[in-house]
């Protein structure tokens, strides 16, 4: 939009700059930046939202031989003390086991772990601190020594899993038993082995950053990469689960990594079309920070089939844990690559139809998540050619969006580009660019104008320039010359005032300069 200081245009090697240029490049907000801090911001959300980042173990894993819990034995936590006495004990007992000898000495082992992972699966707050203080750590990395029978490593592997579902500071007292957990991962381990630690490794990437980076030095990736494509669902569920931890940054170099895998990508496209629910909402995490963090997986991902079952699932699925991953990672492949749009979305073909009624399943939700992540794919996809424009513009999405101007911040933001980009055309590196009058037109009268003129009242600057800029168009473009008009109906002359003395130069000299041209000494003369 006009602002007096156009940006020379993205150059044909940037697509995530250019993808939304005619409205959200004098912003300076690529898509490329949004979708890197959504990858920060996603960890603390899912633990927040979803409780995903870090799980207690309560029950064995399918194909075990150990029992299910009963809801009978679960361990109430009425009397503290008592629970802490008998946490110590089991560890000191798990001590006197490795001592053993003789017959005999193998099943004193195994009670003694079992003894004290039942009491860190089984109580509704685990003893995490006491085992640890006890000395439970070191004790449990001798029992993960290589040559020791898979019971043994699977009931040591659970303890480590639910020390791991701590605090931080209980977390990071797993650093000792983090080689051994990753040896354990390989192909010489039994599947159960292997996803038992996989889900401790899982707990671990997820407390933070300097956790994943150790666990990447240490070498996790490569064989929690090829535990998610084992044909055993609950297996490649908490790879898959485990890897969304491990790679979710900021640092990109596990994405990237990640990406040149034999059969990761082939992977992804089997679970995200014949898996359940479960394994393909831990599948379609990984895609959303592939996604957000490496534009060589977008390129790779955007050419494969995981779009069309990206939109499948989208359409398809009324589960939210599910529908929140496939549709961030839809969005960041529109954002992330021009060929998503010119090329996979093409107007006229049912992926895109598919792909459109999915954006208004989710604009319709009464999720927030859901409303603003498709809010900000359509604003992608309206920043593509005339026909996606028409196509978004004639569709029930529009009077949607305009109610949403009214929603919470995050989401009126979102629908306001959208909304925005339906009513222009770039026109080149310096020019401001065309204005769709129908579009503009039509969505003014539909009740748009008083939510973009509150925009411009936003402290966030963004939000205001945003609004600034379809002020612009309004005044500039609105059928028979009414557009000044209408903003000024709207009270937007007092809302571009209050940067009459700004702090913020560009700001302050685009609403002077829109107020002096609309409203000068000539307005109101006939």
């Amino acid at each position: 939009m006009a602002d007096g200081n156009n940006p020379a245009p993205p150059s044909a090697a940037s697509p995530l700059q250019s993808h939304r240029y005619a409205i959200k490049s004098s912003v300076h907000n690529t898509a490329a930046s949004r979708r890197r801090e959504q990858a920060v911001a996603i960890g603390k959300e899912r633990r927040e939202a979803l409780m995903r980042a870090k799980r207690v173990c309560r029950t064995p894993l399918s194909g075990s031989n150990e029992s299910a819990i009963e809801d009978g034995d679960m361990v109430i936590d009425d009397e503290k003390e008592g629970l802490e006495t008998r946490t110590a004990q089991a560890v000191q007992e798990l001590k006197s086991s490795l001592s053993s000898q003789g017959k005999g000495a193998q099943k004193k082992k195994i009670e003694a772990l079992r003894a004290l992972r039942r009491l860190l699966s089984q109580s509704e707050v685990p003893p995490i601190e006491v085992a640890i203080k006890a000395g439970a750590v070191p004790l449990l990395v001798q029992f993960l020594s290589f040559g020791s029978s898979d019971e043994q490593l699977l009931e040591t592997a659970w303890c480590l899993t639910n020390i791991a579902a701590g605090q931080p500071e209980e977390t990071k007292a797993l650093l000792p038993a983090l080689p051994l957990l990753i040896a354990h991962l390989g192909e010489k381990s039994s599947t159960l082995v292997a996803e038992q630690c996989a889900w401790a490794i899982g707990n671990v990437a997820g407390e933070g950053a300097d956790l994943r980076s150790t666990l990447l030095a240490q070498g996790a990736l490569l064989p929690l990469a090829r535990l998610m494509l084992s044909n055993k669902g609950s297996t490649a569920r908490t790879a898959a689960w485990a890897l969304s931890n491990l790679i979710k940054g900021p640092d990109p170099k596990a994405v990237n990594e990640l990406i040149k895998i034999e059969g990761v990508l082939n992977a992804i496209v089997r679970d995200l079309e014949k898996a359940d629910e479960e394994l393909a909402t831990e599948v379609a995490w990984v895609v959303v920070y592939l996604s957000a963090l490496s534009e060589k997986a977008i390129s790779l991902i955007v050419r494969s089939h995981v779009p069309q079952l990206l939109i499948a699932r989208l359409l398809a699925s009324e589960n939210l844990q599910l529908l929140i991953p496939v549709l961030r990672g839809l969005g960041n492949l529109v954002a992330g690559d021009g060929y998503m749009v010119d090329s996979v979305l093409i107007v006229g073909h049912s992926i895109t139809d598919q792909a459109l009624s999915s954006l208004i399943k989710c604009l319709k939700s009464d999720n927030r998540v859901l409303r603003k992540e498709a809010s900000w794919g359509l604003s992608n996809i309206a920043a593509g050619s005339f026909e996606h424009k028409k196509l978004i513009f004639t569709s029930e999405a529009t009077p949607l969006l305009i109610h949403l101007l009214s929603a919470q911040f995050d989401i009126r933001k979102e629908a306001a580009y959208t909304l925005g980009n339906l009513c222009v055309v770039s026109a080149g590196s310096t020019d401001p660019p065309n204005i769709i009058t129908e579009h503009l037109a039509s969505i003014i009268n539909g009740g748009a104008l008083p939510g973009f003129v509150n925009l411009v009242r936003s402290a966030d600057i963004e939000s205001a320039r945003l609004g600034l800029q379809f002020l612009e168009l309004v005044m500039r473009g609105y059928p028979n010359g009414q557009g000044p008009a209408l903003v000024e109906r709207q009270d937007g002359i007092d809302a571009m005032e209050r940067f009459q003395f700004h702090e913020n130069e560009a700001m302050r000299n685009m609403a002077n300069g829109l107020v002096d041209k609309y409203f000068g000494e000539d307005y109101g003369l006939e």
